[in-house]
């Protein structure tokens, strides 16, 4: 029996309208002894807004709209009650102290949402896609929430759940009732039935990156010698000065990090100071810091002045991406282009070249993969603990192939395929305990 819940579902400070939520079996009782208007409470409409007051012991707190949203027809399943209100601090503040002193009790961070996956009304892929709608920094971070909301994941967890449950209830059945005459699975069939299990997990294992970088966002470091186009190259990348550009030698000397969205994806882009051999200690220390921040990045764009370079490029970074800079200034291209076919020209003036830099930065990230622009069609992208189960999952399928190769008994093969069974089914929550729902929904706002 889940008690009755509250919270204000809107950000804190003042605002045009205070939502406040109300959630459990007693909401609209509650409702009823707090509301006053043309309607009463226990009469009203599913899903329509009635206008009156929220009175304590007489006393008007607010002017307000109620909505109620009779179970199961609701978000969390249960009856569920909104109260808007204006949006002081502190009428939000009474208006909740108001629903708290008749029985309900204050929320926990992401129990609304918690209280919807328990009654069935999404898997844990969707409920954690809620947080991520609400926490995307990019149009693509949005589209792939909005998808994973509508239960696009859980589908595709769903087709390969069924796929290795199929495995194992044959196995099962065929150690159960041996008297059935059941056809044993073993052999050829059976290692290719697996594998098509690993390859499926190895796809979508693949897909941990991009939702790494969709969720968190990445770290891109522009280093190079003085006067590369660092700076310029922030600056376009932002579409704002926030670099100081200047012809001088030495003009950055700490890092600069600002947020910038490339290709669909956020990313902490770092401006350094160049790289060179300095006794001025201050600019050595930008030196140290630098090269400190092209080792540690994701992601590294070595810049190179293509009008001041001459002979081999020494690489900054064993992951690093050669971008050739000022090409505008270049009359003959091609003898550049033979020497280094792999790098990047770009003119930070002009801005040429800086299509096919994304393009090329997408393409480190994902390989021949596909596009991940902001327009291409969306794909999977799981979080780190989707990443976590799949990857014990595949663990026990490698385990099973290595089992069945060596001619074991199926009954050792079927234990590691009901292991993987058991971590596919933790990422939609069709097997899961209280600590992993307490660490998912922690993690959500409160209200939601």
């Amino acid at each position: 029996m889940f008690d009755t819940i509250a919270a204000i579902a809107t950000p804190p400070g003042s605002g045009a309208i205070v939502l406040i939520r109300i959630s459990g079996s007693q909401a609209i009782d509650i409702a009823q002894k707090i509301f006053q208007g043309s309607t009463s409470p226990t009469k009203m409409q599913s899903r329509y807004a009635y206008f009156g007051k929220i009175v304590d012991h007489g006393r008007v707190i607010d002017e307000v709209l109620l909505t109620i949203f009779h179970a199961p027809k609701s978000y969390t399943g249960e009856d569920v009650v909104e109260v808007s209100g204006h949006g002081g601090v502190f009428i939000a503040a009474r208006l909740l102290e108001t629903i708290l002193q008749q029985g309900a009790r204050l929320a926990r961070p992401g129990e609304f949402t918690q209280r919807a996956y328990l009654h069935g009304k999404m898997d844990l892929t969707q409920a954690e896609a809620v947080m991520d709608l609400i926490t995307a920094q990019t149009e693509h971070a949005e589209r792939v929430a909005l998808e994973q909301r509508a239960g696009a994941l859980g589908q595709e967890i769903k087709k390969l759940r069924e796929e290795l449950l199929h495995i194992v209830a044959h196995l099962e059945a065929f150690f159960d009732f041996p008297e059935d005459d059941i056809a044993s699975v073993d052999g050829p069939f059976l290692r290719a039935s697996i594998e098509s299990v690993r390859n499926h997990l190895v796809k979508l294992l693949a897909t941990a990156e991009k939702g790494r970088l969709l969720r968190e966002g990445g770290s891109l470091a522009l280093c190079g010698a003085p006067n590369a186009g660092k700076s310029s190259l922030l600056n376009k990348l932002l579409q704002v000065e926030r670099a100081i550009v200047s012809p001088i030698a030495g003009t950055t000397r700490d890092t600069i990090e600002e947020m910038a969205t490339l290709g669909g994806f956020p990313f902490r882009v770092i401006d350094t100071a160049g790289i060179r051999t300095t006794e001025d200690m201050i600019e050595h220390e930008g030196v140290l810091r630098a090269r400190n921040a092209a080792q540690h990045a994701d992601y590294t764009l070595h810049l190179v002045d293509a009008i001041e370079h001459h002979g081999p490029i020494e690489p900054i970074a064993s992951h690093e991406l050669l971008v050739l800079n000022k090409i505008d200034l270049i009359i003959n291209r091609s003898s550049l282009a033979k020497m280094h076919p792999d790098a990047i020209m770009i003119s930070c003036h002009t801005g040429e070249g800086m299509d096919a830099l994304i393009s090329a930065l997408m393409k480190r990230l994902f390989g021949n993969k596909g596009s991940f622009t902001e327009e291409a069609p969306s794909s999977f992208a799981i979080n780190t603990r989707h990443k976590v189960c799949l990857k014990r999952a595949l663990d026990a399928i490698q385990k099973a192939l290595i089992l069945e190769a060596s001619r074991e008994p199926l009954e050792l093969l079927a234990i590691e395929l009901r292991a993987a069974l058991n971590a596919i089914g933790e990422v939609t929550g069709e097997v899961h305990s209280e600590e992993i729902l307490g660490t998912i929904f922690s993690t959500f706002c409160i209200g939601k």
